[in-house]
């Protein structure tokens, strides 16, 4: 098994800044990949990032592209997401994700993240 804990968010204004990290325990020589996903009130849950763990390469949602990133570090275990540039459209709760090499799949607790406009 794999356990992700979430840290960070919070309430921000629009054009600023919050990072997001998921520290994650347990299986971690299994990592495949690793990211994030998001789920704004009434709505589903969408993808926003995705991660390698091995060569770090990396996939965004085009609503996101070019004002966050993901990264990763290996020795912590530990994967980011620096959101930039925030929109009130940005709204909502925030989960990782972690995919093994078997296929198994595990979620963060999530963490809520607000934008004012």
């Amino acid at each position: 098994q794999a356990q992700l804990v979430q840290s960070g968010g919070g309430l921000v204004q629009a054009g600023g800044s919050l990072r997001l990290s998921c520290a994650a325990s347990g299986r971690t020589f299994s990592l495949y990949t690793m990211g994030w996903f998001r789920q704004a009130p009434g709505k589903e849950r969408e993808f926003v990032a995705t991660i390698s763990w091995s060569t770090g390469s990396t996939t965004y949602a085009d609503s996101v592209k070019g004002r966050f990133t993901i990264s990763r570090d290996n020795a912590k275990n530990t994967l980011y997401l620096q959101m930039n540039t925030l929109k009130p459209e940005d709204t909502a709760d925030y989960y990782c994700n972690a995919r093994l090499l078997n296929g198994v799949t595990y979620w963060g607790q999530g963490t809520q993240v607000t934008v004012s406009s």
